[in-house]
């Protein structure tokens, strides 16, 4: 199984439209998907058309009691879904699991065998949940929008992956980024680009993520891209971005 981190510690830059809308790509390509909703304003859940306070199991409940991840999983369309409480806030807050709290996630996870990719949508920064999201996973994906300041928060990154590649995670896989909210007719969008494809060579995803309502409206009716309007440009966009994960063992 392949475990994809989609991280950033700057919010607002697609995380979470990005952890659905390509694991729904992805199990529209055949493959069987995970997605683990590891942020507590618990958007991927919300998104997904579950109601965070009506959940009986949770993320949180299975990183706070040692439970395996099948405990609070649920199908949600064509994906799985591991939903998020607001009680993921006070485990990051006080913190749980020891001298061993970096690996909660990792462990929660060893149950899971049946799925060809796993995303875990992380919280906007690099506290403790975000730091188990990159001590399970194989891989790291990066939405990043078309600015200047998203750009350079995101050289912060390859540090911290260096950081936990050595102390927690060796089999920890380069970083990816993929830009998000794209607009080919703006310059700087155009110039931002450029100067990732520079600075990140291969890294950087060959597909685009284009500004696109119709992303935007699909959550408000608990559904991803492909169920509210798959003839959309955005269905498209990510279609495209999945099928290049596809093509690369590691991005």
């Amino acid at each position: 199984m392949r475990v994809i981190a989609v991280t950033n510690q700057k919010g607002g830059v697609g995380k979470t439209t990005t952890t659905i809308n390509t694991a729904a790509a992805l199990a529209r390509l055949g493959k069987r998907v995970l997605a683990v909703d590891l942020d507590p304003q618990a958007h991927l859940t919300y998104s997904l058309g579950l109601m965070a306070h009506e959940l009986r199991v949770s993320v949180a409940d299975c990183l706070s009691r040692g439970l395996p991840l099948s405990e609070a999983a649920s199908e949600q369309g064509p994906v799985t879904l591991v939903p998020a409480t607001l009680g993921l806030a006070g485990l990051e807050r006080d913190g749980a699991g020891g001298a061993d709290r970096e690996h909660l996630l990792a462990r929660a996870m060893r149950d899971v065998r049946d799925f060809d990719f796993a995303l875990i949508d992380c919280p906007p920064n690099l506290g403790l949940l975000t730091v188990n999201a990159l001590a399970a996973a194989g891989e790291l994906l990066i939405p990043m929008l078309p600015e200047f300041l998203s750009m350079q928060s995101l050289g912060m990154l390859p540090r911290t992956v260096g950081v936990v590649r050595e102390r927690l995670n060796p089999g920890l896989g380069s970083l990816a980024v993929v830009l998000t909210r794209f607009q080919k007719s703006r310059k700087l969008h155009r110039e931002v680009l450029s100067m990732t494809r520079a600075h990140f060579g291969e890294r950087v995803c060959r597909c685009v993520i284009g500004e696109n309502i119709s992303l935007a409206e699909a959550p408000s009716f608990g559904q991803d891209i492909f169920r509210y309007k798959p003839d959309s440009a955005g269905a498209r966009d990510y279609l495209c971005l999945a099928r290049e994960i596809l093509s690369r063992r590691a991005l």
